[in-house]
């Protein structure tokens, strides 16, 4: 209650003033018409003809200053002193002559229609100098928040600045992302809920009693945060443009983070490539030398069969911490942008065939097979990549199917592309995984325990793939299980 009270009492005070300050403006008026009649009609006498233009031009000078009430007074005023100092019968409020009538009442009309205009023209040359000033003031505004750094001080910033240069009591500035309220003027708003209220529902919401009001902050979107004003109101033109250019403000805060985040994000992806990258290089030297070790050892026929299957151990294993590496290195070279394509011309049937026999001792009695179509066109491709790729899909499929299970490779052409399908018999990928086992490092939650792997190998065979203009995907398998297919453009583009 003791706000209501507080408006009242304000509302209240505001119109004594304003009763006050109309009284003096009637006091004046009546003085100035009294004034007009005393030096027309006894210190300067004139005849009825000049005494009614210099009514008419002190009613006209009446509107322009206070306006149209007053002017309506003083115009019955005059009219009255016109009648009675200056049309005959003199000093009586009477008219003898029918035309005086008619001069009477054109005086009044003319008058009352000057004051109107005078009054209108008045208002409209205030409201044009208000237009201004609020142009002027959002300029300010503008420029003082393009100026201001982007941190976590520019929406206090905000809210000063149009608490000062709007002539604001109170401004409250909500951002409807962080929950912060920014408060500028010398009232403080307790306004949260209503500040809340305009950014969830995106309306505005209007307090005449106390000039207030709260409006959503938005820029072509769901509404961002939300604004208090308490003070001299605001067109709506002006309105508008004040919040645009605080959603504006909101947008370019935002922006700045996203790209402080990017840029510290591209500087992290930068340097664990680049670690990367030498790690997986120092890894190669003593990889080489365990394999040529391996295959040294193995290749003497008077081992025993335990240091057979000891060295056996060490020559796979060198071979799979060999693939890793490659595997690293091919990847912090697709995330640098320095893949570099040797491009020769391939032919795919021979190019499978030394894929598939790569995978022969790891097949452990599984049928591997490959079944090529007639005429294979050639294609234009590094070779050594297109190998990289076609070997994650076969290895994703000895990985994630049964033991025993068959694997089928097959080749075919069409549309002006070769076609690469890799089929398994495993428990198969569901529809909304089918994008994610593309990303690098994912892998599906239930078979991260049961199966060894970094998430990387479909990643780099789809970069590789892309680079030479074809795709990697998955699609519907016949039957169970899952299958990969790699496109590549032919030769020329033609099958």
């Amino acid at each position: 209650m003791a706000p209501i009270r507080l408006n009242l009492k304000r509302a209240g005070s505001n119109l004594l003033v304003q009763g006050k300050s109309f009284i003096w403006q009637l006091a004046l008026s009546a003085a100035i018409v009294a004034a007009i009649t005393g030096l027309c009609a006894t210190v300067f006498p004139v005849n009825a003809t000049a005494a009614g233009f210099v009514y008419l031009i002190a009613v006209l000078g009446i509107a322009t200053a206070w306006g149209l009430a007053t002017a309506v007074a003083a115009s019955i005023a005059a009219m009255l002193c016109f009648n009675y100092f200056f049309l005959p019968p003199i000093r009586q409020l009477t008219v003898a002559d029918p035309q005086n009538w008619i001069a009477l009442g054109a005086f009044l009309v003319a008058a009352l229609v000057a004051s109107h205009l005078s009054d209108q023209a008045r208002r409209e040359a205030r409201e044009a100098r208000r237009r201004v000033a609020e142009t002027e003031h959002l300029y300010a505004f503008s420029r003082a928040i393009l100026l201001a750094g982007v941190d976590h001080s520019l929406g206090s910033h905000a809210a000063q600045q149009i608490a000062g240069l709007f002539q604001c009591r109170g401004v409250a500035l909500f951002d409807a992302k962080t929950g912060e309220i920014f408060r500028g003027g010398v009232e403080d708003l307790a306004a949260a809920d209503k500040l809340k209220a305009a950014a969830d529902r995106g309306v505005r919401i209007e307090d005449p009693a106390g000039q207030m009001i709260v409006a959503p902050v938005l820029l072509g979107g769901p509404p961002i945060g939300s604004l208090a004003l308490k003070g001299p109101p605001l067109s709506e033109s002006a309105l508008e443009a004040l919040l645009n250019l605080v959603a504006i403000a909101f947008e370019r805060v935002r922006a700045q983070e996203a790209a402080s985040v990017a840029e510290a994000a591209r500087q992290s992806e930068d340097l664990k490539s680049t670690l990367l990258d030498a790690i997986a290089h120092e890894f190669k030297t003593p990889l080489t030398s365990i394999k040529a070790a391996s295959t040294s050892i193995l290749s003497n026929r008077a081992l025993t069969p335990q240091v057979r299957e000891m060295g056996t151990i060490i020559d796979e294993e060198a071979d799979r911490l060999n693939l890793l590496v490659t595997e690293a290195v091919r990847m912090s070279q697709i995330e640098a942008g320095k893949t570099r394509l040797e491009r020769a011309t391939v032919d795919v049937g021979a190019l499978l065939d030394r894929v598939v026999a790569h995978f022969a001792p790891r097949a452990e009695g599984r049928e591997l097979s490959l079944h090529l179509g007639e005429d294979l066109p050639r294609v234009s491709a590094d070779p050594e990549l297109v190998s990289l790729a076609i070997r994650q899909l076969i290895d994703n499929s000895l990985k994630y199917s049964p033991p025993g299970s068959p694997i089928d490779v097959k080749a075919d052409a069409g549309s002006g592309c070769v076609y690469v399908h890799v089929h398994d018999n495993g428990p198969g990928i569901p529809q909304r995984d089918r994008e994610r086992v593309f990303q690098k490092f994912y892998r599906r939650h239930p078979v991260r325990a049961q199966v060894p792997g970094s998430g990387l190998g479909l990643f780099i065979a789809r970069a590789i793939v892309r680079t030479h203009g074809g795709d990697v995907w998955i699609e519907d398998s016949r039957g169970a299980g899952c299958e990969f297919c790699l496109s590549l453009p032919a030769q020329n583009g033609h099958a």
